[in-house]
């Protein structure tokens, strides 16, 4: 009850988007040439959705009180 996915499950979908990321200048990441929390939490949705049809919204945090939530394009 209350269960929506295994953190395993959502490990192994969000790999690759991590080793896109992990440890790179954001902005020579393509699609991300300007790599604001807005445009990274898109890029990021962009490329999970697919995998995770139950996600709802991506949050990149910059610092405790700065950061951007995408919740999806309107249909």
């Amino acid at each position: 009850m209350g269960w929506v996915m295994d953190f395993a499950d959502l490990k192994n979908a969000s790999r690759a988007v991590t080793e896109q990321l992990d440890h790179r200048r954001l902005n020579e990441v393509e699609g991300l040439e300007n790599p604001t929390s807005e445009n990274i939490a898109r890029w990021i949705w962009r490329r999970l959705k697919p995998d995770l049809p139950l996600l709802t919204k991506v949050l990149v945090q910059e610092s405790p009180d700065s950061g951007a939530v995408y919740c999806g394009e309107e249909d």
